[in-house]
């Protein structure tokens, strides 16, 4: 066989493996266009930043990128100045102030750009026009840009102060701009929900994928890289966080992360898996039977476990807290029966039910103040237990609007029924 046969006969089986993946990326191609905000938002981001921090110079730092680059991981841009900014490349920076508006970027590094890539630089052509700021200079100027504004207080994002910062600062006190700016990022723009919606669906189709292929006999690392393949076929770039794939007892660890274990009949198969697409975050868990269809005790803990998050859900409104949706869930839960041991069932929630979602996975949301129209937050009980080795969650996106809430992942199957209507209707997988 010469290597252009086995060439195209190795290409031939992937196709096949692969296809029924392939009809749904097919169905998924609207999605690609990721509907990103433009200059203006970001500048107006900026604006908001400056009315709520008066009198302040704010300093907020991107991520940087080792000399070879970030080898492990990849160049990963920071959440905050990514949202002031729009800015892409490592080691950026931008100041905010009265009368300010600055991108600063580093020098040219050939060495550097022989490993990572030409990087734009304060002297590129065009460079206003390509980041959206009036002004852009050189990070070797921050301390005159300081300087220059002696009475405003400084402010800072990361905090600590990065040392750029209290190198440039000659001894002035530096706060926190942290908080002023996760106080914005709590709402959501028109195109932030957007890029969420996006990165839910894509990862809706990657759910699905793992539950056309799923069954007895095959490990959970198979299903995680299943899901895996369709967000990143449709150009997304991260998982959201590492793929939770967990069956029978493995469901009880939280944020399991071995996927390891090989899938037994009469399982149930727990899948917390996200696709995080153009620096937007999805967040979705389903609680499957790897059979096809749940025992009669699997059911009663998923309708339990179910209920509790359509009761969230429902309360979920601009007033409501986080907090009171948390209650609402384990009264539900507390209310449905108990485990084998004798507790009620609430006593097997473990963890807080909700929270943010949006540039990181966990977004910055508050559990105590008034949930408001243009937040994103998970609606996510579970139940853990130990003595009969089940774990079970639900998780869906939740995004408040004027008057209630809109399911952003509804489109996943939730029910029972539903789910296991799906599993009978899909065709036999090669797996």
């Amino acid at each position: 066989m010469t290597r252009n046969q086995s060439a195209v006969n190795t290409l031939t089986i992937l196709g096949q493996v692969f296809k029924p993946f392939l009809r749904l990326l097919l169905a998924a191609l609207p999605l690609l266009a990721w509907a990103a905000p433009d200059a203006a938002e970001f500048r107006a981001r900026r604006e908001a930043l400056r009315r709520a921090s008066p009198g302040a110079l704010v300093y907020a730092q991107g991520g940087t990128e080792a000399e070879r680059g970030n080898i492990r991981t990849g160049f990963l841009q920071d959440a905050n100045f990514y949202y002031l900014s729009g800015w892409m490349e490592p080691g950026a920076a931008l100041l905010v102030g009265p009368e300010t508006d600055v991108l600063l970027l580093p020098e040219p590094d050939p060495a550097r750009d022989r490993y990572t890539g030409a990087k734009q630089h304060a002297g590129s052509p065009d460079i206003a026009a390509r980041t959206g700021f009036a002004r852009v200079v050189s990070t070797k100027e921050l301390a005159a840009l300081v300087a220059s504004q002696p009475g405003a207080r400084l402010l800072a994002s990361p905090s600590p102060a990065p040392e750029a910062l209290r190198a440039a600062a000659g001894g002035r006190e530096t706060g926190s701009a942290v908080e002023a700016i996760h106080q914005l990022r709590m709402i959501k723009s028109p195109a932030e929900i957007a890029m969420v919606q996006q990165a839910a669906d894509v990862s809706i189709e990657a759910h699905k994928a793992a539950w056309r292929r799923m069954g007895p006999g095959l490990f959970e690392y198979q299903v995680a890289a299943s899901m895996g393949f369709v967000y990143f076929d449709a150009g997304c770039e991260h998982h959201a966080y590492p793929p939770i794939v967990a069956s029978g007892q493995n469901a009880i660890v939280l944020h399991y992360q071995r996927n390891k274990r090989r899938m037994d009949a009469g399982d149930l198969l727990l899948m917390d898996v996200g696709a995080e697409c153009g620096m937007y975050a999805a967040d979705i868990t389903r609680t499957v039977p790897v059979s096809g269809r749940y025992t009669p005790r699997q059911r009663e803990l998923y309708n339990a476990v179910l209920a509790a998050a359509d009761a969230a859900i429902a309360a979920a409104k601009p007033g409501a807290t986080l907090e009171q949706l948390n209650g609402i869930a384990r009264e539900t839960l507390k209310k449905a029966g108990e485990a084998r041991g004798g507790k009620t069932l609430d006593n097997y929630l473990t963890h807080f039910v909700s929270h943010g979602v949006g540039l990181d996975v966990h977004d910055p949301a508050s559990r105590t103040a008034p949930l408001e129209p243009g937040m994103i937050v998970t609606i996510e009980p579970g139940v853990y237990i130990p003595e009969e080795a089940a774990g079970i969650r639900v998780e869906d996106m939740i995004l408040i609007t004027r008057d209630g809430a809109r399911n952003m992942t509804a489109a996943l199957p939730r029910t029972a029924r539903a789910i296991e209507s799906f599993l009978a209707a899909r065709p036999k997988a090669r797996r």
